[in-house]
C-alpha cells in the first residue's frame, strides 16, 4: 500500500468533495478493489472518509474536515515553512500572514535563515520597485511596455506579455512573448531601462522550456584565467568547467554566444585572460584592446 497515494486520495477528496471509486482507480491506475482498501485504511487512521451506496452515492470525506498537523512530520512541516519564508523573501503580499498562521498551527520557527535583496549595490529602490510591478504583471496577466538596450548596444521600445521571472547565473532575466517579433524573448532585468504596466490583459501561455525542443548550440571556447582571478572564475563558471593548473592558473572549457557582449566581458579581466580557442575570439579581443589604446593613449 502507498502512503503516498493515500495522501493524494485525500487531497483530490477534500479538493472534489467526492468521487466514485472507478473514477479514484483510473486516477491513480490502481482496481476499485483497491481505492476501497486505502479508504479502509484511511478511516482506521482517523480520517474521516465513508462511501454511500446508491446511484448519486460515492466516496466523501465528513464536512467541515480539516487536516491536522499531526499528518505532517517535522521534517514536513519544517519544509514546508522554510519554502514559504523563501516566498515571502521574493516580497509576495500575503506571505507573512500564512507563515505566521502556519507556525502557530505547525508549532515549528524555521528562523530567520534567508534574506533576498533583487537590487544591485546603490540601486536598491529602482532594481526593487522593477522587480514588483514585473511580478504584478507576470501574476495579473498585465502587457507591459519597455525600453530594452540588448548586445548589439541598440535600445527599442517593446510590447511584451510577461510569463516567467527566472533567475540563472547572478542575473535575474524576465521570459516574455514579444507582441512585435510575435515570438518568445528572454530579457535581462538589468538592461530594462523603463518598465510601463498597460491596462490590456493577455491569456498566458508556457514558455518553450530547452526540454521541449532542441537547445541551441554555442561555440566551444577555451579560456586560461592568471591564479589571481580565481575568485571571478569560481563565481562565473561550474566547477566541472574548470582546471586547475600546476602554477595555479585556470584552464576553463565552456560554451558561450560569441558576441559584443562575449568580448566585453573577456575585457573585463584585462591582462588576467588569454583565449586559447577559437582564433576569431582573440583576434577580436586584440582589435578592441588597440581600439581602447588609441582611445586612452596621451
Amino acid at each position: 500500500m502507498s502512503d503516498s497515494r493515500l495522501f493524494k486520495i485525500l487531497y483530490y477528496l477534500l479538493d472534489k468533495g467526492h468521487a466514485t471509486a472507478p473514477e479514484l482507480a483510473d486516477k491513480f491506475e490502481v482496481s476499485a478493489r483497491t481505492i476501497y482498501r486505502d479508504v479502509e485504511a484511511l478511516s482506521s487512521a482517523g480520517i474521516p472518509v465513508y462511501t454511500e451506496p446508491g446511484r448519486n452515492g460515492g466516496i466523501y470525506v465528513l464536512h467541515g474536515f480539516i487536516l491536522d498537523r499531526a499528518i505532517l512530520s517535522e521534517n514536513e512541516r519544517q519544509e514546508v515553512l522554510a519554502a514559504i519564508e523563501g516566498v515571502c523573501a521574493t516580497g509576495y503580499a500575503f506571505g507573512k500572514e500564512i507563515q505566521t498562521k502556519l507556525s502557530a498551527l505547525f508549532r515549528v520557527d524555521t528562523g530567520n535563515w534567508l534574506e533576498v535583496d533583487f537590487s544591485r549595490w546603490g540601486k536598491d529602490a529602482c532594481d526593487n520597485a522593477k522587480f514588483e510591478r514585473l511580478k504584478t504583471a507576470v501574476i495579473r496577466h498585465k502587457e507591459i511596455k519597455i525600453v530594452y538596450e540588448n548586445t548589439n548596444s541598440e535600445r527599442r521600445e517593446r510590447i511584451v506579455w510577461p510569463l516567467k521571472l527566472s533567475y540563472k547565473s547572478n542575473a535575474w532575466y524576465l521570459k516574455a512573448f514579444c507582441v512585435e517579433r510575435q515570438d518568445f524573448r528572454i530579457f535581462k532585468l538589468n538592461r530594462i531601462l523603463k518598465l510601463e504596466l498597460l491596462e490590456r490583459t493577455f491569456v498566458p501561455r508556457p514558455y518553450p522550456e530547452p526540454e521541449n525542443g532542441p537547445q541551441k548550440a554555442y561555440p566551444r571556447i577555451v579560456l586560461l584565467f592568471s591564479k589571481g582571478v580565481a575568485y571571478r572564475v569560481y563565481d562565473e563558471f561550474d566547477e566541472a568547467q574548470i582546471e586547475c593548473q600546476a602554477n595555479g592558473d585556470l584552464l576553463v572549457h565552456a560554451e558561450m554566444p560569441v558576441d559584443a557582449w562575449l568580448i566585453g566581458y573577456l575585457l573585463s579581466f584585462g591582462a588576467q585572460v588569454e583565449v586559447i580557442e577559437p582564433a576569431c575570439i582573440r583576434e577580436s579581443l586584440m582589435e578592441q584592446a588597440q581600439e581602447i589604446y588609441k582611445k586612452n593613449k596621451p
